[in-house]
């Protein structure tokens, strides 16, 4: 399923539609602040700040970098090979060359922490951290019907990108189907209630937690009366989040005029099923159903069905410098930054009024490797699209001591109008990356 622009801008209207008249209708006496959101601006009569997007992409088989990098830095570099598809974008996105994560090497698992920046994840007794997606979920996901949503193309690897703040992975959905589902679909009655049922449960449990730390309050010094204090905090935020997901269970769900996909179960149509997990994600940000996304590309073990190609990716990864081996490979991440363009082009033919939807939605891509080949994790191929940036420019650091890639996450985060002065080992905002 492919959606074209022309399709999306009509169910965005729809979309807007139904936002009024539920602000209209009876049942807005139930609307928290962060519904306020949904009006269209036009219907609020007054101007305010446009909604803020973050995607974070990652394949995880790395790039062969003579076909990503351009051999020019600044803005009048020459499109490399896989570049060229995304030369209509050019002004719309940023190459960022020498970045990586402090003590992170080990290949592949190297995937882990892409997002989270934990350091020595090749350790046994490695302990991930929040990724930033999640850190800004915490704080957004309550003014969208989902908080977030990770999505997956082919899950039979371990490494995933969504980490809860325990440190957990957060399995990713792999059916575009279910995803739509999950976005468009009305739920059932029982449904519906069952999932009321869960919440109450869950702020039941609350509840008593609530009590138990009142009467442990009363035995405790000051010291640890303070960092129960902190605890209870967390505690009233998440009842808070509770209560706003038992408001949107009660809300219908957007109504789109584009059907259902199906899934495809061959795969190695890889470069299908992933089009399809990047319209879901156009979807889903365009009915404002979530402002948060991670998407995890994994073709490692797939002979992917492309002219050419004969060999799974894995294999062409560990190419030792044959030509033949090269060339495949070639045309696999080819394919895979064709894909990119496409999303990044239905982003930018969404008119958001002030702006298009791309303008207000950050795009990371990228991968924990820079070289399949021998496993490097150091200068990663980062491209950065979207968010009000300066873009148009290829902005080189030193490949030899690399600046952390979480300066980025950083700037993402204050994008998304989140005061986080630092993230995990980043040393602060990317030095290059201005807004326009």
């Amino acid at each position: 399923m492919s959606c074209p622009p022309s399709s999306l801008d009509t169910t965005s209207t729809q979309l807007q539609l139904n936002r009024r008249q539920f602000l209209r209708s009876g049942s807005a006496v139930l609307a928290l602040p962060f519904l306020e959101a949904l009006a269209p601006r036009l219907a609020r009569g007054a101007s305010v700040p446009p909604l803020k997007r973050m995607v974070c992409i990652m394949t995880n088989t790395g790039l062969l970098p003579e076909n990503f990098w351009p051999k020019e830095t600044g803005q009048d570099y020459k499109p490399s090979r896989y570049l060229a598809h995304l030369e209509p974008l050019r002004g719309r996105y940023s190459l960022m060359h020498g970045l990586s994560h402090p003590d992170n090497s080990g290949g592949h698992v190297v995937e882990k922490s892409f997002l989270t920046g934990a350091r020595f994840p090749s350790s046994a007794v490695f302990k991930n951290s929040i990724s930033v997606d999640q850190l800004a979920a915490e704080s957004l996901g309550h003014h969208t019907r989902l908080p977030f949503l990770a999505l997956g193309v082919n899950g039979q690897h371990d490494g995933l990108l969504s980490v809860s703040r325990d440190g957990v992975f957060i399995p990713p959905e792999l059916s575009p189907a279910k995803v739509y589902q999950r976005l468009f679909t009305p739920d059932t009655p029982e449904e519906s209630a069952r999932r009321m049922r869960e919440i109450g449960q869950r702020v039941s449990t609350l509840d008593f937690v609530n009590e138990k730390a009142k009467r442990l309050s009363q035995s405790l010094g000051a010291e640890d009366r303070g960092r129960l204090d902190q605890y209870l905090t967390s505690v009233r935020e998440l009842e808070q989040r509770l209560e706003q997901a038992r408001v949107w269970q009660q809300r219908e769900k957007p109504r789109v005029t584009v059907s259902q996909p199906q899934d495809i179960q061959d795969n190695t149509q890889d470069v299908d099923r992933a089009r399809l997990m990047y319209d879901m994600t156009l979807l889903a940000l365009q009915s404002d159903s979530t402002r948060i996304i991670t998407l995890y590309l994994n073709p490692l073990e797939v002979l992917v069905k492309l002219p050419g190609v004969s060999d799974r990716t894995h294999t062409l990864t560990h190419h030792g410098n044959e030509p033949e081996k090269l060339e495949q490979l070639a045309r696999v991440e080819e394919a895979g930054l064709k894909n990119l363009g496409h999303f990044l082009a239905g982003l930018a033919a969404v008119n958001e009024g002030g702006g298009s939807l791309l303008d207000d939605t950050t795009v990371l891509f990228g991968s924990n490797m820079s070289n399949g080949s021998n496993h490097s994790n150091v200068n990663l191929p980062v491209l950065l699209a979207g968010g009000r940036f300066k873009h148009g420019r290829h902005l080189q650091f030193d490949l030899k001591n690399n600046t952390p890639l979480c300066n980025v996450f950083v700037s993402m985060l204050q994008h998304m109008g989140l005061e986080h002065e630092a993230f995990s080992t980043s040393t602060g905002t990317l030095t290059g990356l201005e807004m326009a």
